[in-house]
C-alpha cells in the first residue's frame, strides 16, 4: 500500500507539472496572438489612412482647379494652364472621336512578334492575348487602338445597368478590385476558368491604377467582353476616371509602354470609361456596384442618367451652348461651359483663398444653388419621369446618343442631382451607424448605414448588395446583417501578406461562396511572424517618411510642449503633439518604441529621429530647406499637378510652366514661395541645362531615404519585391 501511496503521490505531482506546464504555454501562446494582432491591426489603420489621404488630397486638388476655371479671368496665366485639362471632360461628336483615333495608319512592323488580332475575336486569339501578356509581351499599339474602339462601340450600346441572370447549369463570378494586378486576375482564372456561356462574370471596377499591369488587365478584360458580349458584365469605378489616373500611376504606365501613342490610348480610354456600365443586378435581387449607395440613391435616376457626359465623376458635366454647332476636338473654343460655372460668376460671395482647401466636392457643387421650391420641383420632375418608366424599359435600354441636345430646362435643373448620384455610387462606403453622412474621409460620396441599405433594398426588392472599394484583410467582409458585401480582388495589395484577395460565385439559390486565395508564392512560405513582420516594417517604413514631411509642423508642436527645450518630452505629450499635426487617429502611444528613442528617464527623444532620415539629392544644400519639406509633403500633389501642364505628354516643361506649376501649388497651399527659391530649385533640377525639367527625374531626386529602413524598392502601392524582402530577412531574421 505505501507503495501504492507512493507511486500516486509521484503520478500526482507530475501531472500537477505539466499542467502548469500547459497553462503557461497557452497563457504564452495568448500573448504571442494578441502581440500579432495587434502589430496587424495598427499596420492596416496606417496603411488605410495613408491611402485615404491621398484620395482627400487628390479630390482637394481637383476642387482647387476648378474653383481656378470657374472663377479667374479668360485670359489669366492660371487658367489659359490648366484649361485644356478640363476641355478633356467635354463630349465631343463620335465621328470626331472616331477620325481621331483611327489606327489603320499605323505599321505593324514585321521583327514583331507580339500577338495578332483580327475582329470579331475569336476563342484562340483571345487566349492568345493572355498568355502573350503574361509572359510580358506587349500588343502593338494598333492592336490595341483598334481593340480599344471595337470596346467603346460595344459598351455605347450597353445600358446603364445591367441585367442577367443564373440558372440550373450557371454560377456568376463577381470580382472585386484588381488594381492593375494582373497575376491576381490570372489566379482567378486559373483557379475558376476564363470567362464562357457557361461561366460568365462580373468586374466590379477599379481594373487600373496602383499596380504595375493596368492596361495589360482592360485589353484582356475588353477582350472578353467582344468575344462574349452577354456573359462578360464590366462595372465603372472610381480609378476608371482620367483624373484620378494622374495621381496613382495609370497615366504615367501607358505613356511609358506606349511612348509614341500612348497620348491617343489615354484619350480614347477617357472615353471608353465614361461608358461603363453603373451597377449590375443579378435575378433581379443582387446589386452589384463599385463603391455603394446613400439615402438619395434611386435606381430609376441611374438607368437614365446620361453616363458618357460624366468623363470624370469628381465634376458635374458641362453644358453645351445652342449656338455651338461645331468642336473638335483640339478647338480653344470654349464654347462648352457648365451652368455652375456661369453662375458662380456673377454670385455675390466670392470664395477666398482660405475657403476652398478644405471643401469636399459636395460644398463646391452647391456653391450656386436654385431656390428651395425650384430645386423640390426639379428633383420631382427627374423622378417623377425616370420612375414613369417600366422595368424592362430601364433594364433593356440605354441612354440617349452622345450627340443628344439638352436645351430643356428639365436636364439643367436636374444634372446636379444625378451627378451627385454617380458620385456616391462611386466613392461612398458603409458604416456601422445608422444614418448618411459626407465621406469627409475620402473627400467624395457618403457613408451609409443600415437604416439606409434597409430602406434601400425594400424600396428596389433586393435581397444583397456587392460592392467593392475597400481593401479587406481576408478579401471579403459582410455587413448590415450580411446584407452588404464588400469584395476585394487585389491581394498583397499594401505589401506581400497584407491580405487575401477574393471572388465570389453565384448560383439560382444567391447564397454566395466565396473564395480567397493569395497570389504571391512568397506568401505562402512566410510564418505568421514573418508576414505579420514584413507588413508593420513596410507600413512603418512609410509613416516615417509621411512623419518627417511634416518635421516642421512636428518640431513647433513639440516645442509648444517642451518648454524647457530638452528635445525630450513625455509619451503623452509626444502621442498628443503628434497626432495634432498628422490627424491619422493611429494609435501614437504603441507606435512610439518604432518610431522614436526613450532616454534613460522614460522619455521620448523627438529630435534624435530626424537626424535619420534626409533628402536623397545631395546637391540640394543650397535650397531652402522650408521648400525642400514642402516640395516632399506634397510631391504627389505637384506630380499630378506637372502631368496636368504637360499638355503633349511628354514628360518634359519649360522653365516658364515650372514656375507656374509652383504658383499654382502656392496659392492651392496657401504658402508664399519666393521667385529666387523656385529658380534655384529650377537650375538644380536642370542637371543637363536644356532649359526643360524631366517630370520622372524631378520626383525622383526627392525621395527620401531612411537609415533604419533598409527597403528602399516599390511594388504595387507600398509593396516590397521579392529580391528585396529575401534580402531584408538575410540581414534582419528578427522582422
Amino acid at each position: 500500500m505505501g507503495c501504492g501511496v507512493s507511486k500516486s503521490n509521484q503520478f500526482h505531482k507530475q501531472d500537477t507539472k505539466a499542467i502548469k506546464a500547459a497553462v503557461l504555454i497557452q497563457h504564452w501562446y495568448r500573448q504571442y496572438v494578441a502581440r500579432m494582432e495587434m502589430k496587424r491591426r495598427y499596420t492596416w489603420n496606417i496603411f488605410q489612412s495613408l491611402e485615404y489621404s491621398g484620395e482627400q488630397a487628390q479630390i482637394k486638388l481637383y476642387n482647387f482647379l476648378g474653383y481656378l476655371m470657374d472663377n479667374f479671368t479668360p485670359s489669366s496665366n492660371e487658367r489659359n494652364l490648366i484649361s485644356h485639362f478640363f476641355r478633356e471632360n467635354e463630349v465631343c461628336r463620335d465621328s470626331e472621336w472616331e477620325r481621331f483615333f483611327c489606327y489603320k495608319n499605323i505599321e505593324v512592323p514585321e521583327i514583331y512578334s507580339g500577338p495578332h488580332l483580327t475582329f470579331p475575336l475569336t476563342v484562340e486569339q483571345v487566349t492568345g492575348l493572355v498568355d502573350a501578356l503574361r509572359n510580358k509581351r506587349q500588343l502593338h499599339s494598333r492592336y490595341v487602338l483598334q481593340l480599344l474602339l471595337e470596346t467603346w462601340k460595344m459598351l455605347r450600346m450597353l445600358p446603364n445597368i445591367s441585367r442577367i441572370s443564373t440558372c440550373q447549369s450557371k454560377e456568376i463570378t463577381v470580382c472585386g478590385d484588381l488594381h492593375g494586378q494582373l497575376e491576381d486576375l490570372l489566379l482567378i482564372f486559373y483557379k475558376n476558368g476564363m470567362p464562357s456561356l457557361e461561366r460568365p462574370y462580373v468586374f466590379n471596377g477599379d481594373f487600373v491604377d496602383r499596380g504595375r499591369d493596368s492596361i495589360e488587365i482592360l485589353l484582356i478584360l475588353f477582350s472578353f467582353l467582344l468575344l462574349y458580349p452577354n456573359d462578360v458584365h464590366l462595372n465603372r469605378g472610381n480609378h476608371e476616371d482620367h483624373i484620378v489616373n494622374l495621381r496613382y500611376g495609370f497615366t504615367k504606365e501607358v505613356l511609358t509602354k506606349y511612348k509614341m501613342h500612348g497620348k491617343r490610348i489615354l484619350k480614347l480610354l477617357q472615353k471608353l470609361f465614361s461608358w461603363l456600365p453603373l451597377a449590375t443586378v443579378i435575378d433581379q435581387k443582387v446589386l452589384v456596384l463599385h463603391g455603394g449607395i446613400s439615402d438619395t440613391t434611386d435606381l430609376c435616376v441611374l438607368a437614365r442618367v446620361d453616363r458618357h457626359k460624366y468623363v470624370s465623376a469628381l465634376r458635374p458635366p458641362k453644358k453645351r451652348h445652342p449656338s455651338a454647332t461645331s468642336l473638335s476636338l483640339d478647338s480653344e473654343d470654349d464654347g462648352w461651359t457648365s451652368s455652375r460655372r456661369r453662375a458662380s460668376v456673377t454670385s455675390h460671395r466670392p470664395l477666398t483663398r482660405g475657403t476652398f482647401q478644405n471643401l469636399s466636392l459636395q460644398d463646391f457643387s452647391d456653391r450656386v444653388k436654385l431656390p428651395a421650391d425650384e430645386q423640390a420641383e426639379a428633383r420631382r420632375r427627374l423622378l417623377s419621369s425616370a420612375c414613369g418608366q417600366s422595368q424592362k424599359e430601364l433594364g433593356g435600354v440605354a441612354g440617349p446618343a452622345a450627340g443628344a441636345p439638352q436645351d430643356s430646362a428639365e436636364d439643367s435643373d436636374s444634372a446636379e442631382a444625378e451627378w451627385k448620384q454617380i458620385l456616391d455610387l462611386l466613392w461612398s462606403d458603409p458604416m456601422t451607424q445608422d444614418g448618411c453622412v459626407p465621406n469627409e474621409v475620402r473627400g467624395g460620396g457618403c457613408y451609409w448605414g443600415p437604416d439606409v441599405t434597409e430602406d434601400f433594398l425594400s424600396r428596389h426588392h433586393l435581397l444583397l448588395i456587392i460592392r467593392s472599394h475597400e481593401c479587406k484583410q481576408e478579401g471579403y467582409e459582410f455587413c448590415h446583417n450580411r446584407k452588404v458585401l464588400t469584395l476585394f480582388s487585389a491581394s498583397n495589395y499594401y505589401d506581400v501578406g497584407s491580405n487575401r484577395g477574393a471572388y465570389v460565385k453565384l448560383g439560382p439559390d444567391l447564397v454566395p461562396y466565396l473564395i480567397q486565395y493569395q497570389a504571391s508564392s512568397m506568401t505562402r512560405q512566410l510564418t505568421v511572424r514573418q508576414s505579420v513582420g514584413r507588413t508593420e516594417h513596410s507600413a512603418l517604413r512609410v509613416l516615417r517618411k509621411q512623419l518627417f514631411s511634416h518635421k516642421s509642423d512636428l518640431t513647433c508642436a513639440f516645442q509648444e510642449l517642451d518648454k524647457e527645450n530638452t528635445g525630450l518630452l513625455s509619451l503623452n505629450d509626444w502621442a498628443t503633439a503628434v497626432e495634432s499635426v498628422m490627424h491619422l487617429g493611429l494609435p501614437w502611444r504603441t507606435l512610439r518604441h518604432q518610431l522614436a528613442t526613450k532616454d534613460c528617464d522614460g522619455k521620448v527623444n523627438y529630435l534624435h529621429w530626424f537626424t535619420e532620415l534626409a533628402i536623397k539629392e545631395p546637391n540640394m544644400d543650397h535650397i531652402e530647406q522650408g521648400l525642400l519639406e514642402t516640395l516632399y509633403r506634397h510631391r504627389s500633389t505637384l506630380e499630378t499637378i506637372f502631368r496636368i501642364v504637360d499638355t503633349d505628354n511628354s514628360g518634359l516643361i519649360t522653365m516658364e510652366d515650372f514656375r507656374q506649376t509652383w504658383k499654382l501649388l502656392s496659392v492651392y497651399l496657401k504658402m508664399e514661395f519666393t521667385e529666387e527659391a523656385i529658380s534655384d530649385l529650377a537650375v538644380a533640377i536642370d542637371s543637363n541645362r536644356d532649359g526643360s525639367i524631366d517630370i520622372h527625374e524631378f520626383m525622383e531626386a526627392f525621395r527620401l531615404t531612411d537609415k533604419q529602413s533598409r527597403l528602399e524598392c516599390g511594388r504595387s502601392m507600398f509593396m516590397g519585391t521579392a529580391t528585396d524582402l529575401t534580402r531584408l530577412e538575410t540581414e534582419d531574421p528578427d522582422v
